[in-house]
């Protein structure tokens, strides 16, 4: 079987209402989203999704022609790339869907096969009042969610805690509290000074008072020593890499001992093979492996079937805020949405390779380009 073109998709979502994420001064009132898709002789697709992809046309050429189960080689290949042409990782989802499909099993059971399920956490992406998150709470507990995880902006931080504490005497003990800082990389033009290490820790400090089972990005990536003395000072684990640029970055905070949980989103950044080298190595040291996922049911699904693959956990990152994201708005250009099972866990599909389903009829309606064929 050989590789015999590849194909960009470039889709856009009108968002109304519009969604106000934590991280972004600016409303969002579009989602957009890029399919990878990966042709063969034999007639297979592969399908990917994450990252733009953007600058990644002239290299296509080093692939196409190629057998697309020689994974390792594509990985290693995509890493020389990256330093060209932004996060390529969509493409190396698409090989392990299309090699998944090729073989006939999930591409959790190619990662290792370690789990066929993880318990999910709700990531609420929006700033709201203490009163109306800690009803959210209580809804999202019944709904079969045993965690949740919430966002504090650097500039609304007793806001934040406040939130934090309210969501606390509303749920008691019966849901894990998980806080995100988003210090550890910036939005495109965000310059203002982010939290000193003193900062933090008195953040910290006040969180581990309502027990939040992690912290995360408290502090820019460059920081390792500083987060490793939050993590050594406060007793409260400490989080991040979801946005890391290189294997290296995250081998080096693993080496500095600077974080409990590894969060390398696997379409943003490692891709789906070195992901799970790095799971393994941090795993063996006995920290937490956890991936970040914030882009789309694609994205969704690669990095379920890796943290399953591995053992990971002990959950997975389930993005759900509505109305602002629901998981239609997520996976549009699936058929059904990602969604939960009875127990508050998301399944591996019994589907090969990634197992999604395309919407076709969507992803024509909303597509913003007449698609660009690579060859």
């Amino acid at each position: 079987m050989r590789i015999t073109g590849i194909a960009l998709e470039r889709l856009r979502l009108p968002l109304d209402p519009p969604f106000h994420a934590a991280w972004d001064p600016v409303p969002r009132t579009s989602f957009q989203a890029t399919l990878v898709r990966v042709h063969t002789d034999e007639g297979l697709v592969g399908t990917g999704s994450g990252d733009t992809m953007d600058g990644f046309a002239p290299y296509a050429g080093s692939f196409v022609g190629q057998d697309p189960l020689r994974l390792a080689r594509h990985a290693r290949t995509l890493e020389t790339i990256e330093l060209h042409a932004g996060r390529p990782w969509p493409l190396e989802a698409a090989l392990y869907d299309l090699a998944g499909q090729a073989l006939g099993v999930p591409c959790a059971t190619l990662l290792g096969g370690a789990l066929d399920r993880m318990p999910a956490y709700a990531s609420l992406g929006e700033l709201r009042a203490p009163a109306e998150r800690a009803e959210q709470a209580l809804a999202l507990r019944e709904r079969g969610f045993r965690a949740l995880k919430l966002r504090i902006a650097r500039d609304r931080v007793p806001e934040g805690l406040a939130t934090v504490a309210a969501i606390r005497d509303a749920v008691g003990d019966g849901m894990d509290l998980l806080v995100d800082l988003n210090q550890w990389w910036r939005m495109p033009g965000d310059i203002a000074p982010g939290l000193s290490v003193p900062a933090a820790r008195a953040i910290v400090e006040q969180l581990a008072e309502h027990d939040v089972a992690w912290v995360e990005e408290p502090l820019p990536g460059s920081d390792l020593a500083g987060m490793r003395s939050l993590r050594e000072q406060t007793g409260v684990p400490i989080a991040g890499g979801e946005m890391a640029r290189s294997f290296e970055a995250l081998l080096a905070a693993h080496e500095a001992d600077a974080l409990d949980v590894f969060q390398p989103d696997v379409v943003l950044t490692l891709g789906m093979s070195r992901a799970r080298t790095l799971a393994e190595l941090v795993l063996a040291s006995n920290r937490r492996f956890t991936p970040h996922t914030w882009t789309n049911g694609l994205g969704l699904l690669a990095n379920l079937h890796v943290v399953c693959g591995v053992g990971g956990g002990p959950y997975v990152e389930y993005p759900f805020d509505p109305p602002g994201w629901t998981p239609e708005r997520r996976d549009f250009m699936l058929a059904e949405p990602v969604g939960l099972d009875a127990d508050g866990c998301l399944r591996i599909p019994e589907r090969p390779g990634l197992g999604a389903v395309l919407d076709e009829e969507r992803i024509a309606f909303h597509r913003t380009d007449a698609g660009e064929v690579l060859a």
